[in-house]
């Protein structure tokens, strides 16, 4: 090993003393004593930054990079526990189902509170997890399924496909992707049927347990988020509502069958979801992450507001502790879309537990907590009386 590999393990050590002080610094220490894994993360940095150790011409280029190799360090240990996530870790009331679909078996994970064991119809919230997630991040992430103990609904997290399906989920080599509408990722080359999936799964959860028809609701996180768009597109004979987080909407003309309400929040700071649209990147800066340009937030709520015939205009707009609401409405069937940015937050679930570190994705904000906005949010805006139009194709 080098001395500037050995630079970068002293610099790897500091930061993780200093930003996670705690079990994080000494699995970091682990990490970086596999000197493999530690070679591998330097091929990381240079994929991602386009440079290397024989580029740095300054000791200010040299400390900017060792601080990045810290920070996929910190991301390789958070990509073990996503890997090393198992049926066995599953929290208490939770268990895995497998779904039949046209495309085959898949599974998701599901909470049902004890209240909702009893008698009468419950709502059903479905939570997308992001690139490269779980259906266990997700639920470690948001906390839906406290929310849903507290309030008496079912919750499910669904599981994305991955490239390799004889392979455990892998963030970096075998990650699990939805098939947003973009033409992102394997689940799009392989044509994967997600919105089948998510039919097939409400239907047979229904079976299982008791549910309210017409409180269905849709939300995720990042890839998850455009998920819930498309479902917003595609399923809303199924769907009441929908809540994207930090995602993009790649539906151009979006026409859903059946009304709907969108609740959408996003963070000012999010160098991967810009708010301004444009090719996503790195809270540190570095190169564009390739892919597609994003449209602009205000693009396609534009273009949901022409879709649900809500006002262009916002109804109602208030600005208190960093957080910016803006309310279209009401459209057909008294729709409604509320907008909601966070000051300052990154690439992360606004009051959850977060799963990257900062240096990749930004800060985290506890200015609002999410779940309890979009579960207030759910539940203002069930199906009943929504008007049926033609089905249009998306795709």
């Amino acid at each position: 090993m080098t001395n500037s590999h050995l630079s970068g393990i002293l610099m790897g050590l500091w930061m993780c003393r200093t930003v996670s002080r705690g079990s994080l610094a000494k699995e970091c220490t682990a990490a970086m004593s596999d000197n493999a894994e530690f070679e591998r993360q330097l091929q990381n940095v240079q994929m991602l930054t386009g440079h290397s150790f024989r580029q740095c011409s300054s000791i200010k280029s040299l400390t900017k990079l060792l601080a990045i190799i810290a920070a996929l360090l910190m991301l390789f240990v958070l990509w073990s526990r996503t890997k090393a996530a198992t049926t066995d870790e599953l929290p208490p009331q939770h268990s895995r189902l497998k779904i039949s679909s046209p495309g085959g078996i898949r599974e998701c994970v599901i909470h049902i509170p004890a209240a909702c064991e009893k008698s009468g119809a419950h709502p059903l919230v479905i939570m997308f997890h992001g690139y490269g997630g779980t259906a266990l991040n997700a639920a470690l992430e948001t906390n839906w399924s406290a929310k849903a103990d507290e309030q008496s609904f079912v919750v499910v997290y669904p599981e994305a496909t991955r490239p390799d399906k004889s392979s455990p989920q892998s963030f970096r080599r075998n990650p699990q992707a939805w098939n947003d509408g973009s033409g992102r990722f394997h689940a799009a080359s392989e044509n994967i049927d997600d919105v089948a999936f998510i039919d097939a799964m409400i239907e047979q959860i229904s079976e299982r347990c008791s549910i309210d028809g017409e409180r269905i609701f849709a939300t995720g996180f990042s890839n998850g988020a455009s998920m819930t768009f498309r479902l917003g597109a595609e399923l809303s004979h199924r769907i009441a509502a929908i809540a994207p987080v930090s995602g993009t909407s790649w539906i151009d003309k979006p026409a859903p069958s059946q009304t709907l309400s969108i609740c959408y929040i996003t963070g000012t700071a999010d160098s991967l979801n810009p708010i301004e649209g444009g090719y996503p990147k790195l809270a540190f800066g570095g190169k564009e992450q390739g892919g597609q340009p994003k449209p602009a937030v205000q693009t396609f709520i534009k273009q949901w507001a022409e879709a649900l015939r809500c006002p262009e205009k916002p109804r109602l707009e208030e600005l208190a502790n960093g957080v910016h609401k803006r309310l279209y409405g009401y459209g057909e069937q008294q729709s409604e879309i509320q907008l909601i940015t966070v000051e300052g937050l990154g690439h992360h679930w606004a009051g959850g537990v977060s799963q990257a570190p900062q240096l990749l994705v930004g800060k985290p904000s506890n200015r609002l907590v999410a779940t309890d906005v979009i579960w207030d949010f759910f539940n203002a805006h069930p199906a009943t009386g929504r008007s049926v139009r033609p089905p249009q194709s998306t795709k």
